[in-house]
């Protein structure tokens, strides 16, 4: 990360960073005369860093989220050379002078630009370098900048939230918002699938392939476990089952890997605001043994939700040989999550 600053403001991030500790890589760059001045400065930085793609953030934005940053980088992983997330304007615009309306401005196809704004770095530090060179600093955020360098620049959604703090009730907002008590929006997620073993190789449980005389019956690779997973995360966001997002009469899931599914419950949550916790699986079998592979799991279950190892945690017990399960007909499996949400971006 490069942040640019006036010199004077020095001890102001000294102060800021002091707050994160050293969870963050950051380079501080003095800025220009003018904010075209200044993120070329950032930009030169950055280069020499040797990343592929920017994001300009202008600081008076604090309020961004996840889930625009995603937005902004899929579609920078798509191909796009600039990305701007901006919002349809919705309101009636008029055009005035001296406080006398002269006309209404037709509002279809316009949009209010956002920060961040994303780019190929080699496409965006050129654009800055021309404009710079030509005696051109009237542009009012870097997007302007690439349209006049005939770069092609791509809307993703913006964020009502995503504020610029201008006036000076934006700040008073900002500072009622951010001195709002602090309640975490704390939601749990219960999951629980079972499926028929019949004659086979091996089961997959976790995303491991055990070698066992019997397979999972099912229409996906019928992975018990990553199912009632999957399940859990929906529930926190009351985005339905694995069965509407994932109809087993659809023939495209015909055996599809379970992580499929997991990591689109996952990519849901985040989309709603939410930060997967804690996840926690119990099998339920006779067969067989989970003990062995159970690290293996772990290690899969973290890198699908994007957690740390020691935020996954795989049980398996068996039946007594009671029921279905005791008589080696299936397996179940029980799933529990913990999200956090962030209060403005409740689902």
């Amino acid at each position: 990360m490069v942040v640019v600053i006036h010199p004077d403001d020095e001890a102001l991030l000294a102060a800021a960073l002091g707050r994160i500790g050293d969870s963050l890589a950051v380079s501080v760059v003095h800025g220009g005369a003018t904010r075209q001045l200044s993120v070329l400065a950032g930009l030169e930085a950055l280069a020499k860093a040797g990343v592929k793609h920017a994001m300009i953030q202008d600081a008076v934005r604090p309020f961004i989220d996840h889930a625009l940053l995603d937005r902004c980088r899929a579609a920078l992983e798509g191909g796009a050379e600039a990305v701007v997330p901006a919002v349809a304007v919705a309101d009636t615009l008029k055009r005035a002078t001296g406080g006398r309306v002269e006309e209404t401005v037709p509002r279809t196809g316009l949009y209010a630009a956002q920060t961040p704004q994303c780019f190929r770095l080699e496409a965006i530090l050129a654009a800055h370098s021309a404009a710079s060179a030509s005696g051109r600093s009237d542009f009012t955020d870097d997007a302007s900048i690439a349209e006049w360098a005939g770069i092609p620049v791509v809307l993703v959604e913006g964020a009502p939230d995503n504020v610029k703090l201008t006036l000076q009730r934006d700040i008073s907002m900002a500072d009622e918002r951010l001195n709002r008590p602090a309640i975490p929006d704390v939601r749990t997620g219960n999951g629980y699938d079972v499926h028929q073993l019949v004659e086979g190789d091996g089961v997959t449980l976790c995303g491991v392939f055990i070698p066992h005389d019997r397979k999972l019956s099912g229409h996906s690779d019928a992975d018990v476990a990553l199912h009632a997973l999957t399940d859990a995360l929906l529930a926190t966001c009351g985005a339905g089952d694995i069965g509407d997002h994932f109809p087993p009469s659809d023939p495209q899931w015909k055996g599809a890997p379970s992580r499929i599914f997991l990591e689109h419950a996952a990519r849901i949550v985040r989309e709603h605001g939410g930060v997967i916790t804690n996840a926690d699986v119990s099998l339920i079998a006779e067969a067989p043994k989970v003990g062995p592979h159970r690290q293996q799991m772990r290690e899969n279950l973290a890198a699908m939700l994007g957690i740390a190892l020691d935020r996954c945690s795989v049980k398996a017990t068996t039946n007594e040989k009671l029921g279905f399960v005791g008589r080696r007909e299936g397996i179940a499996a029980i799933a529990t999550v913990t999200v956090v949400y962030v209060s403005e971006n409740k689902a």
